[in-house]
């Protein structure tokens, strides 16, 4: 006979372990967003190398077109004449590779024709070439396809998972747990009289627009943390590169005891950036569900700063 009994509730997770798994969360979706941005410039780099590729195999397709008709013209009266036993390659083929492999019977007819020959097998060479390539980029295009997918499925799990542990907080026990501080509209008097102070201005334009992942504006499409700081540098006249880990590498970094305004400060590993406006603050678009705002540089900003650049 069994025993009975009732089991015991699961235990509630307490505030500070919601807290503690919100900023893990919140980080990752930061460190997902960056790597998301950098998918697309790869698959967007990659559809433009397709493009080039493309139109390349084209011009060789054309001169090798041209060519193939001339060669063919030379094989059937050779055929006539009874000099070539089988035309039929030269005369029915449009692949390029296939007239490489029988090259043997453009030596029968190379005797007077020689520079033609050698230029039908040249033209051949730079198709077969040209299509290998374009082979091959579609192919790695297809892989970034996936790889992006793939980042904007995990990316979408995070922020669901987000979005669940934020439903246990209230506003106050939500505090703390990633690159949120509450707005700030207040506006230091920054006149734009150079480039900095222009990037300054444009993040200072954007407060209270929404955060979108792999957004770079305007504001009713959003940025996420490294399309505003991209594009408050672009607003300025000054290209600098668009995911966080490139702005953070590439540009020259600055001691973050000797900031101003308009450096980019990095944070979590550089996987977010954030703009300084001076006085101790930065603007900042924090993460899904939230807007572009100004926020004190103490806090999870500070235990989280990996470093400062100056475009």
């Amino acid at each position: 006979m069994g025993v009975g009994g009732v089991a015991g509730a699961a235990p509630q997770p307490t505030v500070a372990s919601v807290q503690a798994k919100l900023t893990q969360l919140n980080n990752r979706a930061q460190t997902l967003d960056e790597q998301y941005d950098q998918a697309q410039q790869a698959l967007a780099s990659a559809g433009q190398q397709l493009k080039l590729v493309n139109a390349q195999a084209a011009r060789y397709q054309t001169a090798f077109d041209a060519r193939r008709k001339q060669v063919a013209q030379i094989a059937a009266q050779a055929y006539e004449e009874g000099t070539l036993d089988s035309p039929e390659v030269l005369l029915t083929t449009n692949d390029p590779q296939q007239i490489l492999n029988q090259s043997s019977i453009l030596l029968e007819l190379s005797s007077s024709n020689t520079s033609m020959m050698k230029a039908f097998l040249s033209a051949a060479k730079q198709l077969s070439g040209a299509q290998a390539a374009a082979r091959r980029t579609k192919d790695a295009r297809a892989a970034l396809a996936t790889k992006l997918a793939n980042k904007k499925k995990s990316l979408d799990k995070t922020i669901s998972q987000q979005k669940s542990l934020l439903a246990q907080l209230t506003p106050a026990q939500q505090t703390g747990t990633g690159p949120s501080g509450g707005q700030t509209v207040a506006q230091d008097p920054l006149p734009a009289t150079t480039q900095a102070l222009k990037a300054v201005q444009f993040a200072y334009d954007q407060l209270g627009c929404p955060y979108v992942f792999g957004g770079t504006g305007p504001c009713n499409d959003g940025f996420d943390c490294s399309g505003l700081t991209s594009q408050a540098w672009a607003s300025a006249g000054v290209s600098i590169p668009r995911t966080s880990y490139e702005q953070m590498s590439e540009l020259p970094a600055v001691s973050t005891s000797e900031l101003e305004p308009g450096d980019i400060l990095g944070f979590i590993g550089n996987g977010h950036v954030g703009i300084y406006v001076g006085g101790g603050y930065l603007i900042d678009a924090p993460q899904t569900g939230e807007d572009v705002e100004k926020v004190k540089l103490a806090g999870w900003f500070l235990d989280n700063l990996d470093g400062a650049v100056r475009p």
